[in-house]
């Protein structure tokens, strides 16, 4: 077999990703906030961009006073005015005191900023070493509780065994169970316990109860409880419902959490993107461009390159001015695309807009897609992290995307609207007869025609955070 080369021409089609595209793509799943710190490195890292200056609106002119249109003062009450020390005549009776005035005469860069005014919040951890340190035991029993104040989680419980600790601290399983048990009547109480059986004993023991039925309802009793197997332990202990009552009150004033109060997740704000404003029966939409700068290109750089600037430098304030203005492009695209999204989103959910969540149809991406002539992916994009305004609430653009229920006409109504009834109904039963799965998916079918399962009733619930009836049921 030879060898030879041999040129041949092959034509091939193949999607290429430019950085710009790449860009692009990036900017539209962006939420608002994100959006807005991508803007600002942006602006830090490319000299070609900054914000363009806000309008300054032509103010009314205010007519100056001149010497002839002064109020009539007598020269020597105008320099008593003047010159008056109004704090030593006021003495006492000053709105604020000497001290204040000077810190608010003092120079601004010598003022502390305003994150260091910020108080961090107490972590469970620290909160517990604090105590440890003034408690009044040895260094081997402080590092020992060093341990076991690094072992716990979360919600406060001792995820590993006083053996362990023992063998890891070559100390005696005796001491380690001391200083456990001083750990666990620290501040708050039932840390460090082992089982939340543990950790309400604890509680009692602190509260000062002996009670041995409430002792023994915590101590063997608390399946129970949770199920609302009531009858057997009133056999049992022979007591009344109301005493029973009364028990139950005193375990439910009860923590069985008790670091889930020192839990490191902060609250997370939304900012909506667009707003949707009813206005003489139609909907209006309105972008939400509050604290996003406008952008433009640098007049000093612009008159550089036409000018002096040349070789390298100018090369690079060409490629720093190609990016400037792809970015300014995305930008327009992106709130382009999301406004073009939105309205289509108002006008397949009318009905949400104006009645409310019952209301909400079936709605997929392909619709949306189709209906403004870009593809799913795009779509997909757009609607993540991305909120609207409505005047029923602020919700995020994939809540309007929700799957069908079949109705007996034939026609659907979206999941959303079943569990909006469905949470609804829940919130009106009575709580001595809580509606069952069967019940709710009965009710659905008689009422409103919904082919619903009993399986798909207690997957909606579950969703929605709802307990099964008979977790519901108050029999109090």
């Amino acid at each position: 077999m030879g060898l030879e080369l041999r040129q041949n021409l092959k034509l091939t089609q193949q999607l290429v990703m430019t950085p710009q595209l790449q860009q692009a793509i990036k900017l539209l799943q962006l939420s608002r906030f994100e959006l807005l710190e991508a803007v600002q490195q942006e602006m830090l890292e490319n000299p070609m961009l900054e914000e363009a200056p806000k309008d300054v609106s032509e103010e009314s002119e205010t007519p100056v006073q001149t010497d002839d249109h002064r109020p009539d003062v007598a020269y020597d009450d105008a320099d008593l005015m003047r010159n008056a020390d109004w704090e030593n005549y006021l003495g006492d009776f000053s709105s604020t005191s000497k001290q204040v005035q000077y810190k608010e005469t003092e120079a601004l860069e010598e003022m502390m900023s305003y994150e260091a005014r910020l108080a961090g919040k107490p972590s469970l951890e620290g909160h517990l070493l604090w105590q440890l340190c003034l408690s009044n035991i040895t260094d081997e029993e402080e590092m020992i509780g060093e341990m076991i104040i690094g072992n716990l989680d979360s919600q406060g419980y001792l995820t590993t065994t006083v053996e362990a600790i023992a063998s890891e601290s070559l100390s005696p399983k005796s001491q380690v169970e001391s200083v456990l048990r001083l750990i666990q009547r620290f501040d708050p109480v039932g840390v460090a316990a082992r089982s939340p059986r543990e950790c309400l004993l604890i509680q009692l023991e602190m509260l000062g109860q002996d009670d041995p039925i409430l002792l023994s309802l915590v101590d063997e009793h608390l399946e129970d409880i949770e199920k609302r197997r009531y009858k057997p332990l009133l056999r049992k202990f022979k007591i009344l419902m109301e005493d029973l009552k009364a028990y139950l009150d005193i375990i439910q004033s009860l923590d069985p959490m008790p670091g889930a109060s020192y839990g490191s997740e902060s609250t997370v704000y939304v900012s909506p993107d667009v707003f949707v404003y009813e206005y003489e029966g139609d909907f209006v939409i309105v972008m939400n461009d509050d604290g996003l700068p406008k952008l433009q290109l640098s007049p000093y750089y612009m008159d550089d390159m036409s000018l002096s600037v040349k070789g390298p430098d100018r090369e690079y304030l060409h490629d720093k001015m190609r990016s400037a203005m792809w970015l300014m492009k995305s930008l327009h695209q992106r709130q382009r695309t999301l406004y073009k999204v939105v309205e289509s989103i108002v006008r397949f959910q009318r009905g949400f807009f104006e009645h409310g969540v019952t209301k909400l149809k079936p709605l997929i991406l392909k619709d949306v897609a189709d209906d403004i002539e870009m593809h799913e992916s795009t779509v997909s994009r757009i609607t993540t992290n991305k909120y609207v305004a409505t005047p029923h609430g602020i919700f995020e653009l994939k809540f309007f995307f929700n799957s069908a229920l079949e109705l007996d006409d034939g026609t659907q109504v979206g999941s959303e609207s079943v569990k909006a009834i469905i949470k609804k109904m829940v919130s009106e039963e009575d709580p001595k007869k809580p509606y069952s799965d069967e019940k709710i998916a009965a009710v659905l079918k008689e009422k409103l025609d919904v082919n619903i399962a009993r399986r798909t009733v207690a997957k909606y619930r579950a969703v929605l955070g709802i307990d099964s009836s008979s977790k519901r049921k108050q029999v109090f």
